[in-house]
């Protein structure tokens, strides 16, 4: 049985319809016959959707129990029973509830392909997981419920459900959404016009994105090389040349004019790695290229033209841009450059443009070749081979009478040559060249013993042996050269690759990059020095090695950066070669200074920010919420004290009673700032010690009316690592807070569950809730949500209850109670697990504590 099918109809948005198109394919392939059932389908009220389920078969749901209520999910053991060859299956990235048979729902769906179901599902643009931060960032709503794009991907068909924003916002506010109540809410909110647009954007260019793969796949199996023009791609042909950033320039402004174009900037080096392409020039290039939205890539080959044009066809290209030839104008005898070769070869599908800029004509140029640096003892060995070697070979064979004839002894010095080369470069290479045609001449040439050659073969031979010996000399001190040069570019290049990899990943290690100094260049220590002006000393900013230069001028190597700067290492010389790697260091360890110290001014200022809007708070706090209970106790203690009245018994019972209730209210009050106070200046020491949660959660109880919270704590929960009275203070201001804003008759619940080496104290009320968007703000110091009343309180219960929490090493979040309201998720440490046996222990001990 093979792997159904899966189809995904994918929305920009809530409410655009993907539910109802998903029923209304149920509803076709039902009258062709197919076998369709809904596995799952949540029509959220919604009357038009519910209408569609009509006629369709609907397969029962499973029950989980959760937390003392019953949710429903998608059966799908009834489903696998069952075995339609369509299930239909809602909102793909669903979390289960803890307890079915998977984690999420797409995991389910899976279960149903791998079985041989075909699926039909649902699935909005935000909850795709590579969007998160994107969508975030855009709505600034978290999505919790994520499918990975994989799942998505590996559909066979992905039909995008869309809708314009206008269109949706009209169908919001006339209720075909949300319930009327929600409306407002939503529309001031998530479904504003800026993030529908937004959203709908990302919509359309994830499924653009997939039909490119799409067909990029279907050229592929069915090898078709020419080129579509589906889409607008522009491939910009860069030489490392200055007239790469007008061409990349212009590649944009055509981009520009075709709706979806795209830029690909090509670099084409040659295997064999000898290039006149500056490194500079091409990072700049590479960083416009990706600021102007297109991508740039290296590609290796011999042939430019056909490389280029193997590369444009292969990315499905349909323009090419290229810059007129700056060779001058003798150099088109050696071929008719690579711009007419890219335009003959390109045939009918590919439109070459060549673009005129300042560099036309004044020729390309060559890198300045730098000497071999082979070392004294090869050096030696090179003059030594060159010069005593021919001298050695002369004497061998003028004491031989072997009569090799003049070739023969020619090829033997030419050797000779050839390995003056290789050792000693190309100096000793003709030197070897000039003596040995001198020893030919005088020994082995007619007439003997004198300079001048009878025999004009004789002058052809040595004069040939001439031209070849420093031929040879000069191609094989030319592969020397070029060794090193690779060498060394590629020693280069992995240094620079490590700076840029490090501006990328944001470090700020100024001691390790200083390190990776000393480590590249072989140095005994390394600073970085500092001065405020010409006039000021030097300062060390940071040091690496023993005993660091603290001025430039004692350093071996000093390496400026502007007036203030100065990177000095000390160890040795280095050469000048050396010093275009050391002002790449250099400069990124100014960056990495800079970085720390806007970093710490952020936090400085952001300090100083906090603290002002605590003073501000604080002093609003004090003006009126600490006044209000001091006023209803002097208004009591004044009444009392009044001759004018006779109070009766009762009268002044009610009149000491408000006064203790204001009186609890102002140590409520004054204990949330004090304990607020202490978290500001970080003097909160928990003392941790492990307790069971049913000794302390009651006692925090102490302060809300009996029949307002309900406690549910089971014995087997595990003892917790906390500070008792932290912990007391914490739960204590989650329960009022969520008592306060709990409709009436509607007690608090709190229950408490073991997770793994956590346990989870949840305090959760059947209020209004929060918006996911206000979550995180409920916790900032002295804020109130919604429209609660003056004097209810400053507003520091729940941020003092999260500053104890995470004092104690646990968290303290917010989320929604299903059915309406918010679940307060306190999470503590668990205890260790007491080894077996110890258990009577713990029973014979308890009781004890207790009495004490």
């Amino acid at each position: 049985m093979g792997r159904g099918r899966l189809r995904i109809y994918l929305g920009a948005a809530p409410g655009v319809g993907k539910t109802y198109a998903m029923l209304s394919e149920a509803h076709r392939r039902v009258e062709r016959g197919t076998d369709c059932v809904v596995a799952f389908v949540e029509h959220h009220n919604r009357p038009r959707t519910e209408v569609m389920l009509h006629g369709l078969e609907q397969l029962a749901r499973t029950e989980v129990a959760y937390r003392g209520t019953l949710f429903t999910e998608m059966d799908v053991d009834a489903v696998l029973e069952r075995a339609p060859a369509v299930a239909l299956v809602d909102e793909l990235a669903h979390t289960n509830i803890p307890g079915s048979r998977n984690a999420k729902r797409w995991q389910d769906v899976e279960e149903l392909l791998a079985a041989g179901i075909d699926v039909v599902s649902t699935v909005n643009i935000q909850h795709l997981e590579s969007l998160g931060d994107v969508v975030e960032s855009i709505t600034g709503v978290r999505q919790r419920e994520t499918v990975p794009d994989e799942v998505v991907r590996r559909a066979g068909q992905i039909e995008l459900v869309d809708m314009s924003p206008q269109s949706l916002r009209r169908r919001m506010a006339h209720g075909n959404i949300y319930k009327p109540d929600k409306v407002d809410a939503a529309l001031s909110n998530y479904f504003r016009p800026g993030n529908l647009t937004a959203l709908r954007e990302l919509a359309l260019l994830w499924v653009a994105d997939r039909v490119d793969e799409y067909l990029q796949q279907y050229r592929g199996e069915h090898g078709i090389r020419s080129t579509w023009q589906a889409r607008e791609r522009i491939v910009v042909g860069l030489t490392g040349g200055p007239e790469g950033r007008t061409l990349i320039r212009r590649a944009a402004r055509l981009a520009e004019k075709g709706a979806g174009g795209e830029v690909l900037a090509v670099y084409i080096a040659r295997s064999d790695g000898l290039t006149s392409a500056s490194p500079k020039e091409l990072a700049v290039q590479r960083t416009l290229v990706e600021d102007l939205g297109g991508t740039f890539h290296h590609v290796v080959g011999d042939d430019i033209p056909s490389a280029l044009l193997d590369f444009a066809r292969g990315v499905n290209a349909t323009q090419i841009v290229l810059g007129a030839s700056r060779r001058k104008g003798w150099q088109y005898v050696f071929g008719p450059g690579v711009g007419a070769t890219v335009a003959r070869d390109s045939g009918p599908d590919l439109d070459v443009h060549l673009i005129t800029h300042d560099e036309v004509g004044k020729g390309r140029g060559l890198p300045v070749a730098r000497g071999a640096r082979l070392g004294r003892s090869r050096t030696v060995a090179g003059w030594l081979t060159g010069i005593g070697g021919p001298a050695l070979l002369t004497l061998l064979l003028t004491h031989v009478d072997a009569n090799l004839g003049l070739t023969n002894d020619m090829l033997l010095f030419l050797t000779l040559t050839v390995a003056a080369a290789l050792l000693g470069g190309l100096l000793p290479a003709l030197a070897s060249a000039a003596v040995g045609s001198m020893l030919l001449n005088w020994f082995f040439t007619q007439p003997l013993h004198r300079i001048t050659i009878a025999d004009p073969k004789n002058l052809l031979a040595l004069m040939i042996f001439v031209l070849v010996a420093a031929s040879v000399a000069s191609v094989v001190d030319l592969a020397a050269r070029r060794t090193h040069q690779a060498a060394r570019l590629r020693a280069e290049s992995e240094i620079l690759s490590f700076l840029a990899g490090s501006v990328l990943r944001g470090e700020t290690s100024l001691d390790a990059l200083l390190e990776r100094v000393r480590e590249t260049f072989v140095m005994e220590s390394v600073a970085l020095l500092e001065r405020e002006s010409d006039v000021d000393p030097w300062t060390c900013a940071g040091s690496v090695g023993p005993h660091p230069p603290s001025l430039p001028e004692d350093a071996d190597v000093d390496m400026p950066v502007g007036d203030k700067l100065a990177l000095a290492l000390s160890g040795r010389v280095l050469p000048a070669e050396d010093r275009r790697v050391l002002a790449a260091f250099a400069a990124q360890a100014v960056v990495v200074l800079d970085r720390r110290r806007l970093q710490e001014e952020a936090e400085q200022a952001r300090a100083l920010a906090e603290g002002n809007r605590i003073r501000t708070a604080l002093l609003a706090a004090v003006s009126h919420d600490l006044r209000t209970p001091l006023a209803a106790i002097k208004a009591a203690v004044s009444s009392l004290r009044s001759d004018d009245v006779a109070w009766s018994e009762e009268d002044e019972a009610e009149l000491l009673e408000g006064i203790e209730e204001g009186a609890d209210r102002l140590d409520h009050l004054v204990g949330n700032l004090l304990d607020m106070s202490r978290l500001q200046t970080g003097t909160v020491t928990p003392l941790i010690r492990e307790i069971d949660l049913d000794e302390v959660v009651p006692m925090a109880l102490g302060g809300v009316p009996e029949d307002s919270v309900e406690l549910e704590i089971p014995e087997t929960l595990p003892m917790v690592a906390v500070d008792p009275g932290l912990l007391e203070r914490s739960v204590a201001n989650i329960v009022e807070n969520a008592v306060k804003y709990s409709p009436a008759g509607q007690p608090v619940l709190v229950s408490a569950s073991a997770l793994g080496d956590r346990v989870e104290v949840r305090v959760v009320d059947r209020g209004r809730g929060v918006p996911d968007e206000a979550k995180d703000r409920i916790f900032a110091p002295f804020q109130r949500f919604g429209d609660a009343p003056r004097g209810a309180g400053v507003g520091l219960g729940l941020a003092v209850a999260r500053g104890f929490a995470e004092a104690m090493g646990g968290t303290l979040d917010a989320e929604d109670t299903p059915g309406g309201g918010l679940t307060m998720v306190l999470t503590l440490r668990a205890g260790p697990a007491h080894p077996e046996g110890l258990g009577e222990v713990v029973e014979l001990v308890q009781p004890e504590r207790q009495a004490s």
